[in-house]
């Protein structure tokens, strides 16, 4: 090529990279800075006293607390003695919710009778805040752990019975009627059919059910608790020590987060082809 020649091409060179689209801001980036402008504007917010610090404490006053309560405590425990607390009702009503809604889902997925029967009692469950049943459960399971952990798995049943009854219908009618061609009966086509093909849709229905856990675990540990990260906050918000309610809020949703994600990382160890995240 003469030089002639490439002296001609530059100015097209040069056009090409400047219609070159620029890389999008990788979607981390967006959300680092999202959380980076929030904490700034309540540091200015703290530093001037825009807002009283009994209403809004400073980032600083809220590490504190976060870290006095990891030393000292409140409320007559440590802030792992409040977690391990809150998680063991949590999984408690996790489990019980997953040995009742799984076998329901499958029912109201499977039957006419069970969707049936399941059906009303789910719609009439399903839209109901916690706080309307709670004096209900209390009056019948007393006011014990046990109150505590219904209440939580009753907030969770709907999002597990649902996805499974979900995941159940929607099984390829070719891959049932394939099972039976070849001899299965009604509890191996369930068994090795039905089952894994819904496992998706039951991996998302217990990861909406956390989600629900943990907005009614507050409610929950109002009624005669000693522990529990909701039974901090509450105690601390009646004292108007806001920096210790803040510090709970922040521990609730890290933990949520770090129960998400894991609820992720199973699914996708699980069922690996449905994981499109």
């Amino acid at each position: 090529m003469t030089l002639s020649t490439e002296i001609a091409t530059l100015p097209q060179q040069a056009g090409r990279e400047r219609s070159r689209p620029a890389r999008p801001l990788p979607v981390a980036a967006i959300s680092t800075l999202t959380v980076a402008a929030i904490l700034g504007l309540w540091s200015l917010a703290s530093a001037y006293t825009l807002v009283s610090p009994v209403f809004l404490p400073s980032p600083r006053q809220v590490v504190l607390a976060l870290y006095n309560l990891a030393v000292k405590g409140f409320v007559d425990a440590t802030l792992a003695e409040h977690v391990g607390a809150s998680l063991i009702r949590i999984f408690g009503a996790l489990l019980a919710s997953i040995a009742i809604g799984i076998p329901a889902g499958i029912a109201i997925g499977t039957s006419r009778v069970g969707r049936g029967i399941l059906d009303p009692v789910v719609e009439f469950l399903r839209p109901l805040p916690p706080l309307a049943y709670l004096p209900l459960v209390i009056i019948w399971v007393g006011i014990g752990e046990a109150s505590k952990i219904t209440v939580i798995a009753l907030s969770m049943l709907p999002s597990i019975i649902l996805s499974t009854s979900a995941g159940v219908r929607s099984v390829s009618k070719d891959h049932v009627n394939a099972a039976r061609s070849l001899g299965a009966s009604k509890g191996q086509v369930l068994a090795e059919v039905v089952l894994p093909s819904a496992v998706p849709s039951i991996l998302t229905g217990i990861r909406i059910a956390l989600g629900a856990g943990w907005t009614t675990l507050v409610a929950a540990e109002l009624v005669a608790a000693s522990s529990g990260i909701g039974f901090m906050i509450q105690s601390a918000a009646q004292f108007l020590v806001t920096d210790i309610v803040i510090a709970g809020i922040v521990v609730i949703a890290l933990i949520a987060i770090l129960l998400e994600y894991l609820a992720r990382q199973i699914e996708r160890r699980l069922v690996p082809w449905a994981s499109h995240r």
